[in-house]
């Protein structure tokens, strides 16, 4: 399943404030959560994924991402934070661009399929220039649905 497909436009926001990598990760979780009872859940995911390794990619980029069995559907959601966040990234350079994703357990080759369909998004610095430069998030949106459709087409 594609990324947009899991990508609603109220799980687009453009100007986050997280203070802190903590504060972001229980953002992100009330955002890929459909109720209050599933947050609790997402969240576990999410943090349990950190510990084993930090999800920045580098180039001010992560995707924090996790699998439970509480969840019955894949869903995403992105973020442009206001000011830019330390992730442990490998090259140092803070977050500005986040990626999150929430997988039933059983999503094992989908989830897969989505972190490398990010890790493709975020590889062009056209793409994430633009979704820096996107005056909100209905235009960062378009951008990545654009982005999807050219790699269709040419793939």
């Amino acid at each position: 399943m594609p990324l947009l497909d899991l990508l609603p436009a109220e799980r687009v926001h453009v100007g986050v404030s997280a203070g802190d990598k903590q504060h972001l990760i229980h953002r992100l979780a009330g955002m890929l959560a459909v109720d209050d009872g599933e947050r609790p859940a997402i969240l576990d995911s999410l943090l349990a994924r950190e510990r084993l390794g930090g999800t920045g990619l580098g180039r001010g980029v992560a995707i924090p991402h996790g699998r439970t069995p509480q969840i019955d559907t894949a869903r995403a959601a992105f973020v442009r934070l206001a000011e830019p966040i330390d992730f442990g990234a490998g090259d140092g350079r803070p977050v500005d661009l986040v990626a999150a994703l929430a997988v039933p357990a059983h999503f094992t080759d989908g989830h897969l399929q989505l972190l490398a369909e990010l890790a493709q998004i975020f590889s062009d610095e056209r793409l994430t220039d633009g979704l820096r430069a996107a005056p909100d998030a209905a235009t960062m949106r378009a951008k990545l649905a654009e982005w999807a459709r050219a790699a269709r087409q040419s793939g």
